[in-house]
């Protein structure tokens, strides 16, 4: 029985990092993000509803979406953020779920790991057998993300501010990763997970799934 396990956190808490880990140990990971980058590719229907919402200044030159623009946009009006949502997330959800589909006819996949920032926001728990969110404390969170990203504290402030506070996420989860310890320390939770959830025979039990 292939196991999906849900990694999600805030933002800048290292959530891909976590999924890379258990990528190491086997899992094929589905990266949100990603699916979202092809999503938004020009021409494709959510680029055509962002362009139609949002207008074409959004757009570089090239038509792909400026990210950084879109961003500014949407993160200084909840009513514009939820309007953006609405027309990417149903789409990644289901795209997700295709692949999902996929994989759990193929042979031999063990586990899938499913990197969603914004997987319990969205409501979309029932997608995964175990619900894993990393947390790290908010100055490595900003830290992270003016390394990775260059954001301003304001821009960090806004988008930190747009997702659920982690305390109410964790309390969801039937796993917390505390990424604050190092790569070591973390890395040891996460393989810790993966020996508890991820079956070693066929005698894997359903009982240990969500649904």
């Amino acid at each position: 029985m292939m196991v999906v396990i849900g990694v999600t956190g805030g933002v800048g808490t290292g959530k891909s990092t976590v999924a890379k880990m258990f990528q190491r140990l086997g899992a094929v990971v589905l990266d949100a993000d990603a699916i979202t980058h092809q999503l938004m590719e020009p021409k494709r229907l959510a680029w055509r509803a962002i362009v139609k919402t949002f207008g074409e200044s959004i757009l570089n030159d090239d038509q792909t979406i400026n990210r950084r623009g879109l961003a500014a946009v949407v993160f200084s009006d909840e009513q514009r953020r939820k309007r953006l949502e609405g027309i990417v997330h149903p789409r990644v959800l289901r795209a997700i779920r295709h692949e999902l589909r996929h994989l759990r006819r193929s042979r031999g996949i063990r586990a899938v790991v499913v990197d969603v920032p914004l997987l319990v926001e969205a409501g979309a728990e029932d997608l995964v057998d175990a619900l894993v969110v990393v947390t790290a404390p908010p100055e490595a969170q900003r830290e992270r993300l003016k390394r990775q990203h260059g954001w301003s504290d304001e821009e960090i402030s806004k988008r930190i501010g747009a997702q659920w506070e982690l305390s109410a996420k964790a309390a969801l989860a039937d796993h917390v990763v505390d990424n604050s310890d190092g790569v070591d320390v973390t890395r040891t939770q996460v393989k810790r997970i993966w020996n508890q959830r991820v079956p070693h025979s066929s005698s894997w039990r359903s009982s240990t799934s969500r649904r």
